[in-house]
């Protein structure tokens, strides 16, 4: 997992609320074990028209959108089934933090295994979000997970993070990686058992 400690990035914004993993990476594209290809699958059925042409006023299909990696989602997103392809298609695409008031907890989960940080804020300055990004579309935020903080050129929010997923992120290592920093100490604890 790549490391995470500091991101300075543009917003995209999905105002839609109660956006499923099904919308996110639709159940078609579940049939892979691994995240290539799952860039293109992303919002697939939003993205695309039946024939497969972009459909031009969906967010990520327009130019203010490419390059950016925090998506400012409404609320309770990542809702529906669990599974692990939507954070994949996110983080395939390039988003390494999605904003919103809430996240389904599966979601938020499997979106902390992936490398991707679901950053929780208040109602208030969600809304805010949305306002200062349609006035300000190419403004930059800042993510440092260190100081579990998103900074914005008007001000800063803290968000909050547990401890464990956190210490994973910062060090770049998925639950295995952590447990094997410490192959000395099980080792040692093996060989006392005998």
């Amino acid at each position: 997992m790549a490391q995470f400690t500091t991101l300075t990035s543009r917003l995209v914004s999905l105002p839609a609320n109660d956006v499923d993993t099904d919308q996110i990476i639709p159940a078609r594209f579940l049939k892979v074990t691994d995240k290539n290809g799952l860039a293109e699958a992303l919002f697939f059925n939003w993205r695309y028209n039946d024939d497969g042409s972009p459909k031009a006023d969906f967010i990520l299909n327009q130019p203010g959108a490419k390059g950016a990696q925090i998506l400012l989602a409404g609320d309770n997103f990542g809702c529906g089934s669990s599974r692990e392809h939507a954070p994949w298609a996110l983080t395939s695409y390039g988003f390494r933090a999605v904003i919103s008031t809430s996240f389904a907890d599966i979601f938020r989960n499997n979106s902390l295994k992936n490398g991707l940080i679901p950053i929780i804020v208040d109602k208030a300055t969600h809304k805010m979000l949305f306002d200062y990004v349609e006035e300000v579309p190419n403004a930059e935020f800042i993510v440092d997970l260190a100081s579990q903080m998103l900074s914005f050129p008007n001000g800063s929010v803290s968000f909050p993070i547990d401890p464990f997923s956190k210490t994973c992120l910062l060090n770049g290592v998925d639950e295995l990686g952590y447990i094997l920093n410490f192959e000395k100490e099980i080792a040692e604890f093996e060989a006392n058992l005998t």
